[in-house]
């Protein structure tokens, strides 16, 4: 995944990071058996969603690809690391 640079946006990080802020919330409030606080937790990990695709929406997503973009990189990996070296 990290040759095609998935996930690394401001997009995804932002997303992943209030859905992770949301199940700790929910874990906690489960533990103490406070439903309201549990569902309110579901709540904020349901917000990460949302802000991520919004962010996405709004161009802080990873943008699409074209063939051009994608063919040095390509290339690139294809050379082998000796040669890349010297």
């Amino acid at each position: 995944m990290a040759g095609s640079s998935h996930g690394h946006t401001p997009a995804a990080w932002t997303g992943v990071t209030i859905a992770f802020i949301g199940f700790c919330v929910a874990g906690v409030f489960m533990v103490a058996a406070n439903p309201l606080g549990f569902w309110a937790g579901m709540g904020v990990v349901i917000l990460g969603g949302v802000v991520g695709a919004a962010m996405k929406a709004a161009g802080l997503g990873m943008p699409k690809q074209s063939p051009v973009r994608v063919q040095p990189r390509d290339t690139a990996a294809a050379v082998p690391a000796e040669s890349a070296a010297s």
